[in-house]
């Protein structure tokens, strides 16, 4: 792959490094040098017995990382290896200084932890969601070595070790992508993004509204009923069904602190509204102090062993019925909180064949359709 670095090449497998890597710290003990390599994300560094750093509240030496800025492929590892029997020959004789081997990790920029931790500062403050920052970055930056310093191997490598071509692989890559931009590094991620489309990905076969009428009268717990109901008649997220304002109704109002903001939503079958009193608000016990993605799991906790399809398919299900309705697009995009792109893109797909052969027939029905020539 172009731009990768030799670990990370077709011919270069991550467990033949791993065997190259331990057969290196076997020849160091065997040596007696005191100190060992160790691999975290997309690169190495040295760990031993140090004295303490200065300004450390430690009086005697422990173990400590020495970060030396070299990627976990071959090449890096012949050099972590030269620089462990530097240190080591400097411990033997006691002149190992933190003033040297801390240049190490300054030369190398911030850690990974440092740079995510400046991002989401930079990130929150410009007015991003902190929904959006908590589901869609830092799922990802989790997964990168906190203390490593931030580098394209350490980028690379946290991708390669997703599968190719899928949603989550495109996801590590975008996020990343922003993480390294902000942090200054240099790092192109396009070629790790793979070919992964919604378009390529066959649609679940949405729920009929017959269904979800007869799952919602199915459910016995009357705040549960109602939480259902709402996102049936809404289609809401599953936690915005906790951030409403009814003083509208049958208009609902999506508070600010949801996923993407405040908005108003029209009831897409009114009648369900009325017959269902969605008027009368009725929240189940669901801790509302945590971030919204928990509040939308524990929705999707009680719900799902009671029904015959996903919960969320509510909301997919809300997205057609409007299409199929003649909704013009941006309407329906603007109630659902997203973009007339993101709309079309992943709502037009979801529309079954026999969808469409119904609302031909209804329009062919139509008294004010004009007529053809003779």
């Amino acid at each position: 792959m172009r731009g990768c670095p030799e670990f990370f090449s077709p011919s270069f497998k991550p467990l033949e490094f791993v065997d190259k890597l331990q057969q290196v710290n076997a020849r160091l003990k065997a040596d007696r040098v005191r100190v060992a390599i160790q691999q975290k994300g997309g690169a190495l560094l040295l760990r031993a017995t140090l004295p303490p750093k200065p300004g450390s509240a430690k009086a005697k030496p422990y173990q400590q990382k020495v970060y030396i800025k070299k990627p976990a492929n071959l090449a890096g590892l012949r050099e972590a290896e030269k620089l462990a029997r530097l240190l080591g020959g400097q411990i033997v004789a006691e002149r190992f200084d933190w003033a040297e081997w801390g240049s190490a990790r300054t030369a190398a920029g911030p850690s990974c932890g440092e740079a995510i931790a400046k991002f989401e500062r930079h990130y929150l403050n410009q007015g991003g969601s902190a929904d959006t920052w908590q589901g869609d970055y830092l799922k990802v930056y989790r997964k990168l070595p906190q203390d490593t310093p931030i580098g394209p191997d350490v980028l690379t490598a946290l991708v390669e070790g997703t599968t190719p071509n899928t949603r989550t692989r495109q996801r590590f890559v975008v996020a990343l992508a922003a993480l390294a931009k902000h942090a200054g590094v240099e790092w192109d991620g396009k070629a790790l993004k793979g070919s992964y489309s919604p378009k390529k990905t066959a649609p679940r076969e949405l729920p009929s509204d017959k269904l979800i009428s007869d799952c919602r009268n199915a459910l016995v717990n009357p705040a549960w009923r109602w939480v259902y109901g709402v996102m049936a008649c809404y289609g809401l997220r599953n936690h915005e069904v906790f951030h409403l304002d009814l003083e509208s109704f049958p208009i609902v109002k999506v508070l600010e602190d949801t996923k993407t903001g405040y908005r108003e939503v029209w009831p897409c079958y009114p009648e369900w509204a009325e017959r269902w009193q969605l008027q009368e608000r009725q929240l189940p016990p669901v801790q509302l102090d945590r971030p919204n993605q928990k509040i939308g799991h524990s929705v999707t906790k009680y719900l799902s062993p009671k029904l015959a399809f996903a919960p969320y398919d509510l909301r997919h299900a809300w997205a057609v019925r409007t299409l199929l309705f003649g909704w013009p697009v941006e309407l329906s995009a603007r109630q659902m909180g997203h973009s007339v792109e993101v709309h079309t893109r992943t709502y037009q797909r979801w529309i079954s064949r026999e969808q469409i052969d119904r609302v031909y027939q209804l329009l062919v029905a139509r008294s004010d359709r004009p007529m053809p020539p003779d």
